[in-house]
């Protein structure tokens, strides 16, 4: 995986949009008092007018939800885009869809369709005569935004895997500092855990909830694991559900080019009552602690707790012997 580019800085005043790409929105009151952090932020905040619409578990229909993060994405007074919260169905809008991310200048005349992105472009385009600029911007989530955010990587451009609207009131002061100084001047500082030895590794940053990503090896929307320090959370599955979607990454070969892996919280795991079970801690020990790569745990991000904002794509060092995840430096 190669380097992802971060989003221009983000400032009080910028114009942010709220979608609902997955499941159906039920915490009104959680989700209310993390648009009015933002807003106190100074930041104003539009939220899609079908925010609370609903097609069972989803918000909405496929359709109505690719809409709402087509309309965030295109809007160029839009400067990033807020999720409002996860549970399931990003990956069903992402089918058949192209991230546009770049845009002709304002004084050229011909569509924005004829400048994809050099990874997707057909071969043979010409460009010399077009004034092109870039068209990125923040995507803001975690859980079931996983699919987006790792989506959004395939064309080089980094989201945060943060908490989404109905968790973020829920933080605590450091951790809503931790976001803003990530998406207002590209700073971020280390994280500590639990080293369970063999040294340190470098690589590119890759958060992601274990259910969605497993769900997603093999697809377009998954990004070259080469290189990677995988950084995996995971809530309410059953150790044997952990123990089966690690298994699928192990005989996938998905871990063979994977440098390092940050584990965060895996919260509401535990195994059902009066059934024969490993713990938690038993599989993921199990099933990680031969890969022979540097692996942290105890890391605070994820469900039901601290959940630290982590960019997508951005160089970060692994230290086993420590317990340390850290960022290079500068992560411009």
């Amino acid at each position: 995986m190669k380097n992802c580019q971060l989003p221009p800085l983000l400032k009080p005043g910028d114009l942010l949009r709220v979608i609902a790409p997955s499941g159906a929105l039920r915490e009104l009151e959680a989700f209310h008092q993390g648009v009015e952090i933002w807003r106190k932020r100074g930041y104003r905040i539009e939220i899609s007018a079908d925010i609370d619409n609903r097609w069972g578990y989803l918000a909405g229909k496929d359709g109505d939800r690719r809409i709402q993060l087509l309309n965030a994405w295109k809007d160029p007074a839009c400067r990033g885009i807020l999720c409002a919260r996860g549970g399931y169905g990003s990956a069903r809008i992402l089918e058949d869809w192209t991230w546009q991310v770049y845009e002709l200048a304002k004084n050229q005349k011909k569509p924005s369709s004829l400048t994809p992105h050099p990874r997707l472009r057909p071969a043979g385009l010409r460009l010399a005569s077009l004034t092109l600029t870039p068209l990125t911007k923040w995507l803001i989530g975690f859980s079931d935004i996983t699919a987006l955010l790792w989506s959004l990587s395939t064309v080089g451009i980094s989201g945060v895997h943060a908490p989404v609207l109905t968790t973020l009131a829920k933080e605590p002061d450091w951790s809503v500092q931790r976001l803003f100084d990530l998406v207002e001047s590209h700073t971020i500082t280390s994280l500590t855990g639990t080293g369970w030895g063999g040294g340190s590794a470098s690589g590119i940053l890759l958060p992601a909830n274990l259910t969605v990503a497993t769900h997603l090896l093999g697809t377009p929307i998954q990004p070259n694991l080469d290189s990677v320090i995988l950084a995996i959370e995971d809530v309410t599955e059953a150790p044997y559900r952990i123990d089966r979607l690690l298994t699928q990454w192990r005989l996938s070969g998905a871990f063979n080019k994977v440098r390092g892996i940050a584990l965060g919280r895996f919260s509401r795991c535990e195994p059902p009552p009066n059934i024969p079970s490993l713990t938690i801690e038993e599989v993921l020990r199990d099933r990680l602690g031969d890969l022979n790569i540097p692996i942290v745990s105890d890391l605070p991000f994820g469900h039901d707790g601290t959940n630290a904002a982590l960019p997508v794509g951005i160089p970060v060092q692994l230290n086993a012997d420590k317990g340390i995840l850290s960022f290079e430096p500068s992560i411009t």
